[in-house]
């Protein structure tokens, strides 16, 4: 009874072994073939990026060394600020690398998903609607990267540039793709964040106007005071470090203004970026010197006295809020009571 009961059981269990191995021996290729593609695929992947990220930062090291190389020239110094194009070339590297390796990873995750027979179709849905909430959220970070990786690829400004940035200005220190750190006058520092940043005056690019407004009586001699101010640029131009700051000749435009006690020359040289205020506070002490050395005086905004006349309003006292019976200060004054006899 028992052996009779137990042969279809038997029976049973070795038909669904037979039946499990024959699946499996029917999918195995399949799988065999599945899993060497997936091998081959995330090996390929692996290598490429490798590759990519290995090309990108000897590109990186070489445009640095090409800057150290420009900067130990003699105009290096002038032309090239190795920190800056360090930075900006790093944050480029950076940029590149990322961006590389999520293509390659990403089109390698894709493609073994679609080894694995799963449908892309609804992960690409969620994916897009994930990402679009993301980016919804995150809105202000993503401003801030795509701006900062425009300033850089475009090279807006760089460390040591002396930017106005509108809500903030000053000498910059670093360059990141999401925050500016700016030094200002005070010694102040300043994050800046890349997307709230509308309007960029860089102070420091291609050349620096240096400008001084010498203001002289009316009576002096124009002609002499151009022949001073010109001999003083040229002594500044020949005196150090001033002679590599200048970038052209110290010359007097003309009259900006003409008054009844003064007149005002304007004086203005082609100057390094970021030098012209260096170079307009020496020569306004030269030019100052060359003229107190002639005689020449530089007229205030409020001319002086001539000398030998009396200065009328010297005795005249302020005119007092008492002297005005109909003030609030008149009405409420005591009065003075005569005394009694």
């Amino acid at each position: 009874m028992l052996s009779s009961a137990a042969a279809p059981h038997t029976s049973a269990s070795a038909a669904e072994a037979f039946a499990a191995a024959g699946w499996i021996h029917r999918n195995w290729e399949n799988w065999t073939a599945a899993g060497l593609r997936i091998v081959l695929i995330l090996a390929i992947a692996v290598v490429l990026r490798t590759l990519v990220r290995r090309m990108l930062t000897r590109l990186i090291q070489r445009m640095n060394r090409t800057a150290e190389a420009v900067e130990d020239t003699a105009l290096g110094g002038f032309l090239v600020n190795a920190e800056r194009r360090r930075q900006r070339s790093e944050a480029i590297g950076s940029v590149l690398r990322s961006v590389a390796s999520f293509m390659i990873l990403g089109t390698a995750f894709l493609m073994v998903l679609s080894q694995l027979k799963i449908d892309l179709a609804p992960l690409l849905a969620s994916a897009g609607v994930a990402g679009v909430a993301i980016g919804f959220g995150a809105r202000n970070l993503v401003t801030d990267f795509l701006s900062g990786v425009f300033m850089i690829v475009e090279d807006q400004y760089g460390v040591g540039d002396t930017i106005d940035a509108g809500v903030a200005s000053g000498e910059v220190v670093e360059v990141g793709l999401r925050v500016t750190k700016l030094r200002g006058d005070n010694g102040e520092v300043w994050y800046v964040r890349n997307g709230e940043v509308k309007r960029i005056g860089n102070l420091s690019q291609g050349w620096s106007t240096a400008c001084v407004d010498v203001q002289i009586r009316h009576d002096a001699d124009l002609d002499r005071v151009r022949r001073l101010i010109a001999e003083t640029g040229e002594e500044l131009a020949k005196t150090e470090p001033f002679a590599e700051q200048l970038w052209g000749p110290v010359e007097v435009l003309g009259l900006s203004e003409v008054t009844l006690e003064s007149v005002v020359l304007r004086v203005q040289a082609k100057t390094m970026p970021g030098k012209a205020v260096d170079v307009e506070r020496e020569l306004r002490w030269r030019i100052k010197r060359s003229l107190d050395a002639v005689g020449i005086r530089m007229q205030a905004s409020v001319p002086a006295p001539a000398a030998g006349t009396e200065d009328l309003t010297a005795t005249v006292a302020p005119p007092s809020a008492l002297a005005n019976p109909a003030s609030p200060q008149s009405s409420v004054a005591s009065p003075i009571v005569p005394p009694k006899g």
